[in-house]
């Protein structure tokens, strides 16, 4: 989710009475000055005298900086306390140690909780057992803060073509692949290659299906290979076919189809089988009947222990710290968990279960290919790409660094690559595909720090939580109203970040029919979860090639940011573009030659016409 990062004059006029943050001098070199771009580095001798004085003085530890500001409680509807801000540490600025360690921890904290919840929704869908769980947690922790580092690096390839953006541009879990999985699981459990348990009262439970995530891992690596091509394209072609048009209805249809499909029904008690509200089975109470404390779904009970956790968000960002408020989805958690565990709510044999240190392979899935799940990997992996090259922009922005021009298209195209190959060694670490977290953003924007030292410590803080198997326990204890409570509004955010690159548009009449066709579909598909299912029931003695190629087609119209992906997609390249006005700038009176658009707002008598004339 995308964080604006601009400053109040207020703000800018504090700045510019601050000392500004010392730069490191062997990286001010320009790299326009040097032969091929490439800054030269210091010599070894160099780097130890500056370890050295990092760790030996004051000045190396703290340096400067108002940690004061960075704790203090806010007051609202009050003014702020005349505090001068501090000064802006930039991408290669000299960073105090404990500044970089307390940045570090709140880019941590940030990305937290959207690294545990796709792990467990996964999990969930599939019934896997605890102990598996537990795993996918801390392997999603441990990925992701591996290939972060390899993200935020900038290495140069052979072709002038570079590795990673050089930027803190984190990445995570991608919530893009969640309804993606949800269409591919339901077709295995529908043709039999997920076991469905039948109940003596006739109903039917899906079971455990840990092969059904092993071929969801194989069809990610493949598919990956899409991105790493992608990365070659240049950039300027690979922003014309996926303008904020369509980028943006993308995000709105991930953010609002995971609210419906995950968020919501784990508020109310669980987005498993037992939302339906059966009468028998295991599932006819939230979790499940052998829960602490098991309640039909919605029960006022679950309700509010969502809503303590949504209010808690809300609270923390009206009375917080720049701190606090960069982690006030874990906040959310801590509270929502403090109030369940009094209440008994939670149960901690997950906590007792889980291994105190854990790595990667522990548990291991059958990485296999499902091709029904091709087309639609594919359609995810162009996905990522188009949301990596939005959140790369803006990371560029609120770091201070330039966003157009040859070093520019260079982050792009880095992170894109490191995108698609984090996307292909994911799945070797058992891991769903990553993508760049947006919201780390808005952490760089609040402590004033794009430093990648921070990041560095970040993807170490991660790591750690993944190795530490107890903390996976604790997660995986989180009761699901809690969660609910939490990830509503976290789905709702990136929601927020679809409306945003959105607004954008000029909105002409162009844009609105374009959006509005894209959302006939996808909306369409997420109201009426059913609306194609139907689609192929009249094919029969499908050859296996046929019925593998109708069931991707079933699982992209399934898909609702998939369908309206497509749908903007298509419709942007075969609308042509409307012709604007020339005379618009000057005030001149629209010739016949220019169509009026009096549909973009309501025509106001007394303004004049020119505002009325094209979007």
């Amino acid at each position: 989710m995308s964080t604006d990062a601009e400053t109040t004059p207020e703000e800018q006029t504090h700045i510019k009475t601050q000392p500004s943050a010392v730069e490191a001098p062997s990286t001010e070199v320009s790299a326009k000055a040097v032969p091929g771009g490439r800054v030269p580095g210091p010599g070894y001798k160099a780097r130890l005298a500056a370890v050295k004085e990092k760790v030996t003085t004051r000045h190396g530890w703290l340096g400067d900086y108002d940690f004061v500001w960075l704790c203090a409680p806010t007051l609202p509807f009050s003014k702020a306390a005349a505090r001068k801000s501090p000064p802006f540490f930039a991408l290669h600025a000299d960073l105090p140690l404990v500044l970089a360690i307390i940045c570090g921890f709140q880019h941590a904290l940030a990305m937290l909780a959207g690294l545990i919840t796709p792990p467990i929704i996964f999990a969930s869908a599939l019934n896997l057992s605890g102990d598996l769980q537990a795993y996918m947690i801390s392997a999603s922790l441990i990925a992701c803060g591996m290939l972060s580092l390899v993200q935020m690096s900038r290495l140069r390839l052979p072709g002038g073509y570079f590795l990673g953006t050089g930027l803190i541009t984190v990445v995570g879990t991608s919530f893009a692949t969640l309804s993606t999985a949800f269409a591919i699981f339901d077709s295995m459990y529908a043709n039999g290659t997920c076991p469905v348990i039948q109940n003596p009262d006739g109903t039917t439970t899906n079971g455990p299906c840990p092969d059904a995530y092993g071929y969801l891992l194989g069809t990610s690596l493949i598919c990956s290979f899409l991105e790493m091509g992608m990365s070659f394209v240049p950039v300027r072609i690979l922003q014309r076919i996926f303008p904020p048009l369509v980028t943006g209805t993308v995000i709105v249809m991930i953010g609002a189809s995971l609210i419906g499909s995950s968020g919501a029904l784990d508020w109310a008690g669980g987005s498993n089988d037992c939302a339906g509200r059966p009468t028998t089975g295991i599932f006819a109470l939230c979790p499940t009947i052998y829960a602490p404390k098991p309640l039909p779904w919605g029960s006022p009970q679950f309700m509010g222990l969502g809503f303590l956790s949504f209010i808690t968000i809300v609270l923390t960002e009206l009375f917080g710290s720049p701190f606090l408020k960069n982690a006030s989805i874990i906040v959310g958690l801590v509270v929502g968990c403090i109030v369940a565990g009094a209440c008994g709510y939670i149960d901690g044999s997950s906590i007792q279960t889980a291994p105190a240190i854990t790595f990667l392979w522990v548990h291991t899935f059958k990485i296999r290919v499902y091709p029904p799940a091709i087309l639609p990997m594919l359609a995810v992996y162009v996905s990522l790409a188009m949301e990596a090259i939005g959140d790369i922009t803006a990371s560029a922005e609120v770091s201070r660094v330039e966003v157009e021009g040859p070093e520019f298209d260079s982050r792009i195209q880095g992170g894109v690559l490191s995108d698609g190959l984090g996307g292909f060694f994911s799945a070797l670490f058992t891991v769903t595909p990553l993508s760049i977290f947006a919201q780390n953003n808005g952490v760089i924007a609040i402590t004033r720090c794009a430093n990648r030292g921070a990041g560095r410590w970040c993807c170490f803080f991660i790591i750690l939580f993944g190795i530490l198997g107890k903390i996976s326990g604790v997660f995986l204890a989180i009761p699901n109203s809690v969660l609910g409570g939490v990830t509503t509004f976290l789905f709702a955010s990136v929601v927020a970040s679809g409306i945003r690159v959105l607004s954008y548009l000029p909105w002409t009449r162009r844009d609105r029919f374009i959006v509005a066709a894209a959302f006939s579909f996808g909306i369409a598909d997420l109201l009426v979860p059913t609306f194609w299912t139907y689609l192929f029931a009249g094919v029969t003695n499908a050859s296996p090639g046929l019925q593998g190629f109708l069931n991707s087609i079933s699982i992209i119209l399934t898909t609702p940011f998939l369908i309206a992906g497509i749908t903007a997609l298509i419709l942007n390249l075969i609308i042509p573009m409307e012709i604007r006005n020339p005379y618009e700038n000057e005030g001149e009176e629209a010739t016949d030659a220019y169509a009026a658009d009096v549909e973009a707002q309501p025509m106001d008598p007394e303004a004049p016409m020119e505002k009325h004339v094209g979007a």
